[in-house]
């Protein structure tokens, strides 16, 4: 998929399926960085809640971009998982944490995602009871 910006003006809005990226370049964790409401302002902006019709690629923010069904299903096996940042953390391999920080960091994302699993588990077995 061409990385062009769509030229929203030429296509009704409500063939447009809105994107936003909050992924790459985003590193945070439960533990230690939570999201808070703040995160979410650039979203906010630009998904313009009130008025649909306001939305509109920028070049200022880079994580909102449109596309058309006929894009998104012109996708490998239709796929959703888009990206169009470039992640800065792939490009720089030599600033890398030391291997022992990188699995510190996978255990911890891996305990509180179990730990959240739990919760889940116990919620669902109080609701049986």
């Amino acid at each position: 998929m061409e990385n062009s910006k769509l030229n929203t003006n030429d296509v009704n809005q409500s063939d447009l399926i809105p994107i936003y990226d909050f992924r790459t370049n985003v590193h945070m964790t439960l533990k230690t960085k939570k999201l808070v409401k703040s995160d979410f302002d650039e979203f906010i902006q630009c998904y313009q809640a009130d008025d649909r019709s306001k939305r509109r690629e920028t070049d200022k923010i880079e994580r909102w971009k449109s596309f058309t069904y006929d894009e998104l299903i012109a996708r490998d096996k239709t796929n959703l998982d888009i990206f169009w940042l470039k992640d800065e953390s792939l490009e720089d391999t030599e600033n890398l944490p030391p291997p022992d920080v990188l699995a510190a960091e996978i255990v911890e994302q891996l305990e509180a995602a179990l730990e959240e699993f739990r919760s889940v588990e116990l919620a669902l077995a109080a609701k049986d009871d």
